[in-house]
Parts: C-alpha cells; sequence; structure tokens
C-alpha cells in the first residue's frame, strides 16, 4: 500500500506544476498567435526553480524563457513541466528540442 501512496502523492504534485504551467501559459494570451500559448516550470528536490512563458510572437519560447533564469549546474537532475511539446522545427527562434 505505500507504494500506491507515494505514487499518488507524486501524480499530485505533476499534476500541481502542471496547472502552474497552464497558469503562466495563459500569460501570454492575445500575444504570441499564431503561436500556442505555452508555460513551463523547472523542479529541483521538491522546490521550484524557475518559471517560464511564451511572451510574444517571435520572442522566446517558455522553455528558453525559464532556462536562462537558472544558474550553471542548477538544470541538472530537475524536471521541466511545459504544457505543450517543446518544438523541434527552426522557425522565429531555434528548437527547444532536438
Amino acid at each position: 500500500m505505500r507504494g500506491v501512496f507515494a505514487s499518488n502523492i507524486m501524480i499530485s504534485k505533476d499534476i500541481k506544476y502542471m496547472q502552474m504551467a497552464l497558469q503562466l501559459a495563459r500569460k501570454g494570451q492575445g500575444r504570441v498567435s499564431p503561436n500556442p500559448m505555452v508555460g513551463c516550470v523547472i523542479v529541483k528536490n521538491g522546490r521550484i526553480t524557475s518559471t517560464g512563458y511564451h511572451k510574444y510572437f517571435g520572442g522566446p519560447h517558455a522553455e528558453p524563457d525559464a532556462l536562462k533564469k537558472c544558474t550553471a549546474g542548477q538544470t541538472r537532475g530537475s524536471t521541466l513541466y511545459v504544457n505543450l511539446e517543446p518544438c523541434s522545427h527552426v522557425g522565429k527562434t531555434p528548437p527547444c528540442a532536438d
């Protein structure tokens, strides 16, 4: 039973961080079209280390916005929560993922 309880706690934390990413994404409403609204939360050891969102069309996407606020090595071992799969194409900005 302990494993099920621990698993439920992790899922509820994942949901909490995804909800935060969605709230951040809404900040781009009316400014990022035709791109989608995207938010990002970076968590390490149960603590939020950085957040970001896509602020305007043609500007940095949510992931680089959050990552640029981190110090060297701070992201190692972190979990990145983002409400949309990172892009892998070149457009107005470089890809967020390879």
